[in-house]
């Protein structure tokens, strides 16, 4: 739980004031553009970058205070492959576990199940430089359960990976909330917010914009449809008469409705257009609503 939070790096504020409470066993996302701040909160929330001030508690334990007892519960995947690439599939895991004093007979009979968990039993003694993308996020996960945390964060946790390998990243995750391990990531990926998360926010510029489930913030901030049609003043006039929730994009004008075909009967009887298109909204349509479509870098 986060009252007020705020991360200062000298005069720059990344994280403004965000408050937000993680229940058990669900599923939480952070999402945003470049910049907006998720990282910097996750880093917080890891006990790997103090807070300014506001309060944060991870377990019911002041994150400030008992940063040693928080980690031993919790699980990361950063956004970079940082496996050690010295040590074989196996050796990752194993030499991993004794940060935690994990018992060697035990550790290894963790590992045997993790290696089968992410299906990379197969790949035991290989080298972790000759795995494919996807092969080093799926180690990466087993080793951040090394552990049985109860708490996993992920940043960025299926980024570069193709679809079928995405796919898999998202069965296993789904697995774990079904354990009951509570699971926080930041995602690029809209679809992927949409498939995994039961609640999420929007931060942008260090604060939080919206928050939500995914089908909750899509309805109360778009709508459930968005009709689209080619942008010329005529129309415009006629869906200020209608006083129609719109959005101009380069040549094309959105229109947020959740009714689609009222909408619809209105420009094709009363704006004489005969070029329509109805669509569902996603997730993707309120990010770029809600954050812009400007390039961040």
């Amino acid at each position: 739980m986060a009252e007020d939070l705020q991360k200062c790096f000298g005069e720059f504020v990344a994280v403004n004031g965000v408050s937000f409470t993680i229940e058990d066993g669900e599923m939480f996302g952070f999402l945003g553009p470049n910049g907006a701040g998720k990282t910097t909160t996750l880093r917080m929330v890891q006990c790997t970058s103090p807070k300014t001030s506001g309060m944060l508690e991870v377990f019911g334990m002041d994150a400030s205070t008992h940063q040693r007892e928080i980690k031993t519960k919790m699980g990361v995947v950063p956004q970079e492959n940082n496996l050690d690439p010295d040590f074989t599939v196996y050796e990752n895991l194993l030499v991993f576990s004794r940060y935690f004093d994990i018992p060697e007979a035990d550790a290894r009979e963790r590992v045997d199940e993790l290696l089968d968990f992410v299906q990379l039993t197969e790949k035991k003694d290989t080298m972790t430089d000759t795995l494919s993308g996807g092969m080093k996020r799926r180690l990466i996960l087993a080793r951040a359960l090394i552990n049985r945390p109860r708490l996993l964060m992920l940043d960025e946790p299926t980024v570069g990976l193709d679809p079928q390998a995405r796919h898999l990243m998202w069965d296993k995750l789904k697995g774990l909330k079904k354990e009951g391990v509570t699971i926080v990531l930041t995602t690029h990926y809209l679809e992927e917010a949409a498939q995994l998360c039961d609640r999420l926010v929007v931060m942008d510029h260090g604060r939080i914009l919206v928050e939500g489930s995914p089908d909750q913030i899509i309805r109360e901030y778009i709508g459930t449809d968005i009709v689209e049609t080619k942008s010329d003043p005529k129309t415009i006039v006629c869906l200020d008469r209608q006083q129609a929730r719109y959005e101009i994009i380069g040549d094309t004008v959105q229109i947020y409705t959740n009714e689609p075909q009222h909408i619809t009967d209105h420009l094709l009887t009363e704006c004489d257009l005969t070029t329509i298109t109805a669509r569902a909204v996603t997730l993707e349509d309120v990010f770029l609503n809600l954050t812009g479509r400007k390039l961040r870098e």
